[in-house]
């Protein structure tokens, strides 16, 4: 199956698409906004940074004065100001650095490890961005100390990418599991036309019933309201076409029954060896037309009774009858061959007979004159009619459960009967398989039919 050909795949694939775009739009414009907050907070940080350490630092810086002015110096010391205080341990600060220094630059107090090329001179109060860091400058209110704090970009951007990634981390999850929650939630909202779809498949060609609307959506119902008038109008017109040939049939036979009788009555008075002719001719024709009739009569009883029983029955008492009749009639070279135990279904015994019966005509008409018609039942409802003579072309077998097609024009018949096993056969369910030349001989037909059992 092609995936835009499901209804249920588009549907998962619009919504799943749909929400993921979703998703992914939110966690950008969270991440673009979260990125320009957080530079927000870190420059808040520096800012704040510089206003705690400037007043401590120019607190220190007296009392170091101080101390200097009432001792001695040591001779090992140092008597540059600005190294020593570089050099001195700074308590200030762990993610920034920092340096201060006094009004003519000179740096006074910097934090461990500061690089002072970082530092630019001071120049005003405010944010100063260069290619590697995000500096923050501030003096005091004497203006004699100046403050540096510089925090690194790469820093910074190794920050945000854990924030970033923190956000992304949860969508990794959250999609597939939204996208799995879609497909299940579409799957369930379709039930109903996955119903109705089963139901269309699973029906046979004759089955013409309303189709179920309970527990169908709104926008199903219609189509199922649709489908069920079609069928009404299906079944109307079945039924009159059905009916109408029932109905011609047997307004027929009374008629042609007493034109038989008649053309019987002038054959059997005239003396003109002419007139008996066309009399002989007559009857036989009529004969024909009774034959017909009756063939209709058996398609529409085919095509339009009722096929299934209450009760099961034996069928082989049926065979054992229809087979009776042709014996009565002067047809003894039917050999039938059946089970000892009976073979029950609650297929119409009716309908059986007509359908053994015409595979017995066919067998008759169109097999060896003298050849045996050989009939058998199996204990699972396998039913086989054979005859000896030529071999059905394997392009003629289908043509042949047309309506009106005969095999041999030269025989008579309506070519009905193999319709009539058809329309029964597909109306109960069952198969119909021609088998020619007949199996582990080469020549005959043997048709196979296996019945429904109870």
């Amino acid at each position: 199956m092609k995936i835009g050909a499901s209804l249920q795949t588009r549907l998962a694939l619009a919504v799943g698409l749909s929400v993921t775009l979703l998703w992914l739009a939110a966690a950008a414009v969270t991440a673009h906004r979260l990125g320009g907050e957080m530079q927000e907070v870190f420059d808040d940080g520096l800012k704040a940074t510089a206003q705690r350490i400037l007043p401590i630092a120019r607190h220190d810086l007296r009392e170091g004065y101080g101390r200097r002015d009432a001792v001695e110096h040591d001779d090992d010391e140092e008597d540059d100001d600005g190294e020593t205080r570089i050099g001195r341990e700074a308590r200030y600060g762990e993610d920034v650095t920092f340096v201060v220094r006094d009004r003519d630059g000179r740096v006074l107090l910097a934090s461990r490890g500061a690089d002072v090329s970082i530092f630019p001179p001071f120049v005003r109060r405010g944010f100063l961005e260069t290619d590697t860091h995000q500096l923050y400058y501030d003096v005091n209110a004497e203006g004699s100390l100046t403050i540096a704090v510089a925090e690194s970009l790469d820093q910074r951007t190794e920050l945000s990418h854990k924030m970033l990634l923190g956000l992304v981390l949860p969508l990794i999850v959250v999609i597939p599991l939204s996208l799995l929650v879609i497909s299940l939630v579409v799957r369930r909202s379709l039930r109903p036309v996955r119903g109705l779809r089963e139901e269309l498949a699973h029906r046979g060609a004759q089955d013409l019933s309303p189709l179920p609307d309970s527990g169908l959506p709104s926008e199903l119902r219609p189509i199922s309201a649709g489908i069920n008038q079609l069928l009404d109008r299906l079944k109307a017109a079945f039924n009159a076409e059905r009916a109408f040939a029932a109905n011609a049939a047997h307004e027929l036979r009374t008629p042609v029954a007493g034109a038989i009788a008649q053309a019987q009555r002038i054959r059997s008075e005239t003396t003109e060896a002419l007139t008996g002719q066309r009399a002989s001719e007559i009857e036989t024709t009529l004969k024909r037309l009774m034959r017909m009739s009756e063939k209709l009569m058996q398609l529409a009883r085919a095509e339009g009774g009722r096929l299934q029983s209450d009760e099961p029955s034996d069928l082989r008492l049926v065979l054992q009858m229809i087979v009776q009749d042709f014996t009565r009639a002067g047809e003894g070279r039917i050999v039938l061959t059946l089970p000892q135990a009976p073979v029950l279904s609650k297929l119409d015994p009716d309908a059986v007979g007509i359908l053994f019966r015409n595979l017995i005509e066919n067998a008759l008409k169109h097999g060896a004159q003298d050849g045996v018609v050989e009939a058998s039942l199996d204990a699972d409802g396998s039913l086989r009619v054979a005859n000896d003579g030529p071999v059905l072309p394997g392009e003629a077998m289908d043509r042949l459960m047309q309506r009106f097609e005969r095999g041999d024009a030269k025989i008579g018949g309506s070519g009905l009967g193999l319709s009539i096993i058809k329309a029964i056969a597909d109306r109960a369910g069952m198969t119909v398989n021609v088998i020619s030349p007949r199996p582990v001989r080469h020549q005959g037909v043997e048709v196979q039919v296996k019945l429904p059992l109870a």
